[in-house]
């Protein structure tokens, strides 16, 4: 079993103030993989006080010295690519197939695009030619404390911290300690590439401890934050106090709208993305509306291309989905997957219990649920599972009332071949993304979300523009 106990605090690896250990778990097995240490406030203290002697120095190097550091560190990532595959795999269940490409991937793409809009970025601008000694100015808003989910542990890390440290500001990240080990190696590869002491930290922890200590400290200038809304929420409360920045990024409960001329491949494409990673992404198409006429013809598509996802354990190579992260999260979508059956929801594939020949690990049955309306549980709350509710609609209005009919707004989807439907669809509805016709975003498309799915938006001159200041100066000096 690997030993992760320290932490990564002003350069250094250091053990923690008190020895509190914690088991990570391999779900695909259930049994211990690693012990880290769960950091106290004596440790956040620390992270944060090596963060704030850092901060001076940092903000003040030139452009190009941080790019290169950047541009080092995509180079060791890129080279180290295979053991956090591994890592990924261990720690959360991603099958090791998809953990060395879309998860390890979903880091590389970031830093690389990040590089692109870094090099690119003005931060001393003319207000405008009516003004021509007026300057904005765009500064680093200081120390900040990163706190990641386990379910795209790099995808996250690495849309946080790399911006962060690219415009000059000086880190402390805690990343799910379901999940660390991914973030560990990220450390190693901080610490490879040479950045000056105390500019990345990593303080091991759970959120009542070092996740509170981070968002309630008064030296932290913004938290940036990816998980629950309820946790969201936690946060914010904390941080309003000391009226520190916070960005979140929440959950979803996306509405994946399939109209009759949709392409042939529109319901199977959508049950297949409802179903990645294990259902485990906030942005997951998980509400399918099917307009009446082709309604049961993608029902049966739907049961079809659900029993034929293979599930099973992460080690294994293959296209198969691998277990859910954890006991806790077994146990809340099967309880949602009878609430679903109970409240009558028509269940057309999948259900409750583990996929045959899996009697270990945190394994769920893909599950697709017909009949579903949107006042049904299964359609309000996020299940973070491979569960997809099917919703019949008559025509355009009644599509776009049901999918804004939800507290979240991170993405929806639209499957038309009318260039003018499709459009009129994305602007009504009410989200920080649509995707169309199964085109994913390009590089550098901000990500966040309307609602209680959030705020702030990241990826590209966006997730730079985060994590920085504007200063309106007049009377400027050529």
């Amino acid at each position: 079993m690997l030993e992760k106990r320290e932490f990564y605090i002003n350069g250094q690896w250091v053990a923690p103030a008190r020895a509190t250990d914690l088991d990570v778990i391999n779900p695909s097995n259930e049994e211990p993989c690693a012990v880290i240490s769960l950091g106290s406030s004596t440790d956040t203290d620390a992270a944060v006080a090596a963060a704030r002697a850092a901060f001076d120095g940092w903000s003040r190097t030139p452009k190009a010295e941080r790019l290169a550091l950047i541009e080092k560190l995509a180079k060791i990532y890129t080279a180290r690519s295979a053991e956090m595959g591994q890592a990924i795999s261990l720690e959360m269940g991603a099958p090791v197939s998809m953990a060395n490409t879309a998860q390890v991937g979903s880091g590389s793409w970031h830093i690389g695009n990040f590089i692109r809009a870094f090099k690119n970025f003005e931060f001393d601008r003319m207000l405008g030619k009516h003004a021509p000694n007026d300057r904005i100015l765009y500064e680093p808003i200081g120390v900040c404390g990163l706190i990641t989910p386990w379910n795209w542990p790099m995808n996250q890390v690495t849309l946080k911290a790399i911006p962060a440290m690219a415009v000059g500001c000086t880190v402390v990240l805690k990343p799910s300690e379901i999940a660390p080990l991914s973030s560990l190696l990220f450390a190693e590869m901080v610490d490879e590439a040479g950045f000056p002491d105390g500019v990345f930290n990593l303080v091991n922890g759970d959120g009542p401890g070092v996740g509170t200590d981070l968002s309630g400290h008064p030296d932290v200038d913004m938290i940036s934050f990816t998980g629950s809304s309820r946790a969201g929420t936690a946060i914010s409360i904390n941080a309003a106090p000391t009226i520190k920045r916070v960005s979140l990024e929440l959950g979803g409960k996306g509405a994946n709208v399939i109209f009759a001329d949709a392409d042939e491949k529109a319901v199977k494409r959508g049950v297949q993305h409802c179903f990645g990673n294990s259902g485990q992404s906030c942005n997951a198409p998980t509400r399918m509306l099917v307009e009446r006429s082709v309604y049961e013809k993608a029902i049966e598509t739907a049961r079809e291309t659900a029993k034929k996802t293979a599930v099973d354990i992460a080690s294994k190579e293959g296209r198969h989905i691998g277990p859910v992260v954890s006991q806790l999260q077994y146990d809340k979508i099967q309880a949602l997957i009878e609430k679903g059956i109970e409240e009558g929801a028509r269940l057309v594939a999948g259900g409750l219990g583990r996929p045959q020949g899996l009697n270990r690990g945190y394994f769920v049955r893909p599950t697709v649920f017909a009949d579903v309306n949107n006042d049904m549980t299964i359609a309000r709350e996020e299940i973070f599972g491979p569960v997809l509710s099917i919703i019949p609609f008559e025509g355009e209005d009644e599509a776009i009332k049901i999918a804004n009919d939800t507290v979240y707004g991170l993405t929806n989807y639209v499957q038309t071949q009318d260039g003018k439907k499709a459009n009129r669809m994305a602007r009504a509805l009410r989200s920080g993304m649509v995707e169309m016709n199964g085109t994913s975003r390009s590089a550098g498309s901000p990500f966040g979300g309307y609602k209680q799915s959030g705020n702030g938006r990241e990826g590209g001159v966006w997730g730079l523009e985060d994590f920085l200041e504007v200063k309106a100066v007049s009377g400027w000096s050529e």
